[in-house]
């Protein structure tokens, strides 16, 4: 059995990526306008252009003077992301692309398209170091946090691509979710500030609803705290993947900090205070943590912790090459749903998007780098 990769709380300190007006609220922008030898005002119009126009391409922005406009442009929106490759599935309605960063980071964002809406999963670190060794991306170890710029970068190229008809046809971007590489609230004032300039108003932000993002986490109870002291009406997730504390020390290992029922409180005080439900992920792996008698537990447990405040979202694994884990059977995947249910606690099946094109959280950039 391979040794256990240590927790990782704190990034490797890299080069940091040039400044974006992503980065910068609406003083320093003017700040960093006036400062590349324009006037102040000008910054609004880079925000109408970057967050309403969904562009960085200096020939899109006419009402800039023509001369210098380029060297301006690439001054204040520098370009943050390259695409190394994009690949579709399931008709079309799925789109993982793998991103180069300026330092040669590798991340993965995925776009999928449902009836209903158009969401992105979205990444804020490059690697993890949450060591769950069932996770493609924690098994890679942590390689450093993304910036605010670099995850607001993701949804705008994304919102561009579902606006362009990369989908299939045109459409708008109305769901993001941080599920993909890393352990968002392990970075937490970048994603904090990404979140709140995803959710502003359009121009000045990408105008999502608040209520239409999603964060994730494996249970860092401080950073829960401290996203419920916001206020924002962002749900919360959290990856449970087992109701028992003996289970879930070995399968997510910051559980030896802070134990489920820690980690349910303070879920619980998120939902009161936003009233907005939980969503407990819990991905079913054969012979692991998918029998009866857990799904009993489970069920019991979220009922007495969270009451109608929580839906659990039943992920069938998506094996990675090479790996001991594997999906549960459908019957016991069905026979667990049936348990959580009969507990009166509401749990659904994820919908299986992208298997086929390595959609498991940090398999593409691992391919990349083999290959």
């Amino acid at each position: 059995m391979t040794k256990p990769l240590p927790l990782v709380f704190t990034a490797p300190r890299r080069g940091r990526p040039p400044v974006h007006l992503a980065d910068l609220d609406g003083e320093a922008r003017k700040k960093a306008v006036v400062a590349a030898g324009q006037p102040a005002f000008r910054a609004d119009q880079l925000a109408r252009h970057y967050f309403g126009g969904l562009t960085r391409d200096p020939s899109e922005m006419s009402d800039l003077p023509a001369n210098g406009r380029d060297e301006f442009v690439d001054a204040l929106l520098p370009e943050l992301l390259t695409e190394v490759r994009s690949i579709a599935c399931d008709d079309g309605d799925t789109r993982k692309t793998l991103w180069r960063a300026h330092d040669g980071t590798l991340i993965e964002s995925v776009l999928m398209r449902y009836p209903d809406r158009i969401t992105l999963c979205v990444s804020s670190q490059a690697g993890c170091g949450m060591a769950c060794p069932f996770c493609a991306t924690g098994q890679g170890g942590l390689q450093r946090n993304l910036s605010t710029a670099e995850i607001v970068e993701q949804v705008r190229l994304a919102a561009r691509s579902a606006r362009d008809g990369a989908m299939g046809g045109p459409g708008r971007l109305s769901n993001v979710v941080f599920m993909g590489m890393g352990e968002p609230l392990a970075n937490y004032n970048r994603v904090l500030a990404a979140v709140k300039m995803i959710t502003a108003p359009a121009p000045y932000g990408l105008g999502i609803s608040a209520r239409s993002v999603t964060v994730s986490t494996v249970g860092l109870v401080p950073a829960i705290e401290k996203l419920t002291a916001e206020n924002m009406q962002v749900r919360l997730a959290v990856s449970l993947h087992t109701p028992d504390d003996e289970l879930r020390d070995t399968l997510v290992p910051v559980n030896d900090r802070w134990k489920i029922d820690e980690v349910l409180r303070a879920a619980r005080a998120h939902a009161d205070k936003t009233g907005r439900r939980v969503s407990i992920e819990y991905a079913l792996i054969r012979d692991i943590n998918d029998q009866p008698w857990r799904a009993d537990m489970l069920g019991e447990l979220l009922r007495q912790h969270l009451g109608q405040l929580v839906h659990v979202n039943l992920i069938p694994l998506n094996p990675t090459p090479g790996s001991e884990w594997d999906a549960s059977p459908k019957p016991v995947q069905d026979e667990f749903v049936r348990r959580v249910r009969a507990q009166g606690v509401a749990c659904t099946v994820r919908d299986t998007r992208g298997q086929e094109i390595a959609a498991a959280c940090g398999q593409l950039a691992a391919e990349e780098l083999v290959g």
